[in-house]
């Protein structure tokens, strides 16, 4: 069977907004929870076994569904890394915190110091911070995490095929202090495991905040001996299996400190995979397309989630949620005011803790590329506006890049319910739906332009 037609049946099968057994939780603002992200990088929507890979094994992984919340409708920021990823770390929509593009090795941009970050809000409830892997939100000093409300880092600063034009080394922090150029890739998801579960026995005594970002799966892949050619799906899948084999052991340092109880794990990629390399690009499954742009393929990421006596064991969400929620769902639980300055995510508590009847809080979802408005989903509709973008010619194989060519997506609305593909255009059927989610798409715009923050340009 085409791995890209393949999703678990039943995975949108639940009609109700959360279907799972009532639970009657409320925030506790006296509860520290320790919190890990766990992200992976350009992996598809159905690259794990709970989302439809029948060709590689993750059973910690798919634990992870059997003992939390599998969101369905879960969206990225951004369907790129560097804006997906100021979308986590701000609550907002990559534009109105001026990182709507991927960041180079030549780029002096990064985050503002004057955004409220992730780290930041956990540093002011009292937690440890640490960011591990991949960081992406600038690299020059006062960019890093360190500046930005973590206190450790390690990793590397950006994607792990970025050179800088004048130095043909990738360099690995530790801190603020590169250790290292040029590391084995095929250790670092085994070194980052090692470091995060370092942190977490470090730190089972207070609660801490723990940013795992794996480099992988993105370009080019690397996987240790211990899962080379173990998977059905080659490379790919090889490395799939590893980063399984990393969140098995978070899970087992957290139970062997007794703290998986009082631990909410987030799980979910930094945006769609990368189908110009095709066999070293993960899968779409049944959505369209993929990276770079704003079909359901770009932007739709697996989500799982648990966190015991909160979090419903094996419950399913199907409704709109953003990796931007997560900031202001723990600010809401923990307490802690918000920023003054507008922000885009919201409080999504009721949704994963199962609440009879919780809805989405999102009016709308906005699909953005670049600086440009390209889509709009309300509900089970998406409108898209007439625009270029990247179609897939010819798949790399073996770490090549293939072919691709710009075509022309047509002024269109999905029912995405009924046709989760993109197939089929109904705007001819509904031209009043049309024109209604154009105006309101139109309108986030002028209101995005009126309340735009920029990024900071740093000095080297």
């Amino acid at each position: 069977m085409n791995r890209n037609l393949v999703l678990l049946a039943g995975s949108l099968a639940c009609t109700s907004a959360c279907a799972a057994k009532e639970k009657k939780v409320s925030p506790d603002h006296n509860s520290k929870p320790n919190v890990i992200v766990i992200l992976t990088d350009d992996q598809g929507y159905a690259d794990i076994g709970c989302f439809g890979a029948r060709d590689i094994h993750t059973p910690n992984i798919d634990r992870m569904a059997v003992n939390g919340m599998k969101f369905n409708d879960f969206y990225a920021g951004s369907s790129v890394s560097s804006p997906s990823r100021a979308s986590i770390m701000t609550g907002c929509y990559p534009q109105r915190v001026g990182i709507p593009f991927v960041l180079f090795p030549k780029h002096l941009r990064g985050i503002s110091p004057e955004e409220l970050t992730l780290a930041e809000m956990f540093h002011q409830a009292g937690y440890s911070t640490a960011a591990v892997g991949k960081w992406h939100l600038g690299h020059q000093p006062g960019a890093l995490p360190l500046q930005q409300g973590f206190d450790q880092f390690f990793g590397l600063p950006y994607s792990n095929d970025m050179r800088p034009p004048t130095d043909p080394d990738l360099p690995l922090y530790n801190n603020n202090s590169i250790i290292e150029y040029n590391p084995d890739q095929s250790q670092l998801t085994t070194r980052y495991t090692e470091y995060a579960t370092s942190f977490i026995k470090e730190n089972k005594d207070k609660p801490f905040f723990l940013y795992l970002a794996h480099s992988m799966p993105h370009v080019p892949l690397a996987v240790s001996d211990k899962f080379k050619g173990k998977s059905g799906r080659g490379l790919y899948g090889d490395v799939i299996m590893e980063i399984d084999w990393s969140i098995g052991e978070i899970y087992k340092t957290l139970e062997e400190n007794g703290i998986d109880k009082n631990t909410w794990v987030i799980y979910m990629s930094d945006n769609g995979p990368w189908l110009l390399f095709g066999n070293h690009g993960g899968s779409h499954g049944n959505l369209r397309e993929g990276k770079t742009t704003s079909f359901d393929g770009g932007q739709r990421v697996f989500c799982l989630m648990t966190w015991p006596e909160v979090i419903p064991a094996g419950s399913q969400c199907d409704e709109i949620v953003a990796n931007f929620d997560l900031l202001p769902t723990a600010a809401k639980y923990l307490g802690i005011p918000l920023p003054n300055h507008k922000i885009d995510g919201e409080d999504i508590f009721p949704l994963i803790s199962g609440q009879p009847n919780a809805k989405s809080p999102h009016e709308a979802f906005y699909y953005y590329y670049l600086e440009t408005p390209e889509a709009i989903r309300v509900g089970d509709w998406k409108f898209v506006l007439e625009h270029p973008y990247n179609f897939v010619t010819e798949p790399g194989m073996d770490g090549k890049r293939g072919q691709q060519e710009l075509r022309t997506a047509e002024r269109a609305l999905y029912n995405l319910r009924e046709d989760i593909g993109e197939t089929r255009n109904r705007i001819a059927e509904f031209p009043e739906k049309a024109d209604s989610l154009e105006k309101m798409l139109m309108d986030f715009e002028k209101d995005l332009r009126a309340n735009i923050r920029p990024a900071k340009i740093y000095k080297k």
